[in-house]
């Protein structure tokens, strides 16, 4: 196998060299406590060192479906510096991060154009695009199922500031062709959204065959998952497609460089307010509030700006708490060592 195809390269390379009688592999696959890794001798099944497991400070620091990692007898002695990377918080309140794929070059944020559409949702993605690092697109699908495809088309543009926004059907092949420019030999694209979206059937689109099972959706209108795990699957042009389980939960991680992209309109108006510290309230002089009395910006849109800026909040005073926590265990640790020292 030549690692060249699987998006290898000289930064890679030297990312290596610390780690000594080591070889190159690419996380394919994750398993409970098992990776399938693409190695130059072919795929294998590894597992984690067990320095690496107890030095990561969490989960965030394990390898992840995207992850170029440093083997050693199919054991993973390292996981080399992302490039980029696709992560949320886990779920549960943990005030942690989750990374769901690695060294991406392009995500597909893929929504439905069935009664499950949301504006909102769809900026809540495009965050968290923004802040992995790769570079985001809007993929429209089931517009043979809609009756008006092209006013969802607007209403997501009007979101998707400064992101190509892509209108397809898996059932009929229609606009799969401006895909192409994203699927270069050995760029890797990650498919995210919802359960039912079509992520899967644009999977099989793109690999040309059935490989991924596929659901109609619940009577309530509900997604239902098909895709159970996060995998890395090599396209018949040579790209490296990450497709990923329907996402019931999607929670900000660290994403403050991520909300000034996705909302970016927003931020532009808000350079024209008079106060520099301006909430976009009742203010004079506010050019937020100019424009939405104006009709320029909806006022859902700073609905959800305002909504998202909360949840970082309480993320940080969360992660703020946890430092605190996980300080106080460390120091009572270091005393209590100290303590057996002195006897």
């Amino acid at each position: 196998m030549n690692l060249h195809d699987l998006g290898w390269d000289d930064g890679f390379a030297a990312s290596l060299e610390p780690y000594d009688n080591c070889i190159p592999g690419r996380v394919s696959a994750q398993h409970r406590g098992e990776y399938d890794v693409l190695a130059e001798a072919g795929e294998l099944r590894a597992r984690v060192a067990g320095r690496l497991r107890h030095d990561a400070s969490s989960g965030a620091d394990l390898p992840a479906v995207g992850d170029w990692v440093a083997l050693r007898e199919q054991t993973i002695q390292g996981v080399l510096p992302r490039r980029s990377a696709f992560q949320r918080k886990v779920n549960l309140g943990a005030a942690e991060a989750q990374v769901l794929a690695a060294n991406l070059d392009s995500i597909f944020v893929v929504t439905g154009l069935d009664a499950d559409f949301s504006a909102r949702r769809l900026e809540r993605y495009l965050t968290l695009a923004w802040e992995s690092g790769a570079s985001p697109a809007v993929v429209l699908t089931k517009a043979d199922l809609c009756d008006d495809p092209f006013a969802l088309l607007l209403e997501a543009e009007q979101v998707a500031v400064g992101v190509p926004v892509h209108l397809v059907s898996n059932v009929t092949g229609e606009g799969h062709d401006e895909l192409a420019p994203y699927l270069g030999p050995a760029k890797t694209i990650a498919l995210l959204g919802s359960s039912g979206v079509g992520k899967s059937s644009l999977a099989n689109r793109l690999l040309g065959h059935d490989a991924q099972a596929t659901k109609e959706i619940a009577e309530d209108g509900t997604g239902r998952h098909t895709t159970t795990a996060r995998q890395l699957l090599r396209l018949p042009g040579g790209a490296l497609l990450v497709d990923t389980p329907g996402l019931r939960e999607v929670q900000l991680w660290d994403a403050d460089d991520g909300i000034q992209e996705a909302f970016a309109d927003v931020d532009e108006l808000a350079a024209g307010c008079r106060f520099n510290d301006c909430a976009h309230l009742r203010e004079p002089g506010c050019a937020v509030q100019q424009a939405i009395d104006e009709g320029r910006l909806p006022r859902e849109r700073l609905q959800s700006y305002r909504a998202l800026q909360r949840e970082l909040a309480r993320l940080a005073r969360k992660q703020d708490a946890r430092l605190r926590s996980e300080e106080r265990k460390k120091r009572v640790a270091e005393t209590r060592q100290r303590r057996k020292v002195s006897w």
